[in-house]
């Protein structure tokens, strides 16, 4: 099978697909966003397309325990959806973790245009999974000085 360039790909779909999200922001400028997966920041450009590019990067919680999943698209199987990602599931602390992002998508030579994109996805996800604490606030019950009148 022969393969597309990502160029042309993205030329058919940069106006319709059914991952596009349009909003209006102020006045008539629009601001146009995408759900399609491998897509860092949800914005419709070519940079963060998980369509039109073959390398892409996807960060997402991992399930019950407080793990994040990064996954890496293979370039070999394009045409292989069930084979596509590379998962990797880190449940280390976030200094740990934010490190093997680097080392994943920038220091590898994969995409490090994203280095950034994927830091700042990993510090959301890793911010959604912590549990805040729950109940009623302790109120200071040590004794208040009133002043005394005279």
């Amino acid at each position: 099978m022969a393969t597309v360039p990502g160029q042309l790909i993205w030329e058919i779909v940069k106006k319709n697909n059914c991952f596009l999200v349009k909003q209006f922001g102020r006045g008539n400028a629009s601001v146009e966003f995408s759900k399609e997966p491998n897509n860092l920041y949800n914005l419709n450009s070519f940079k963060h397309s998980g369509l039109a590019n073959r390398k892409t990067v996807t960060i997402q919680p991992g399930g019950k325990d407080l793990s994040v999943v990064l996954a890496t698209a293979k370039t070999k199987k394009q045409n292989k959806p069930a084979s596509l990602l590379h998962k990797s599931t880190m449940r280390k602390e976030f200094p740990r973790m934010a490190k093997a992002v680097v080392n994943q998508v920038a220091d590898n030579y994969y995409r490090p245009d994203l280095k950034k994109a994927a830091l700042a996805r990993l510090s959301a996800v890793n911010r959604s999974l912590k549990v805040s604490k729950s109940g009623v606030k302790k109120r200071n019950r040590q004794a208040t000085k009133v002043p005394v009148r005279k």
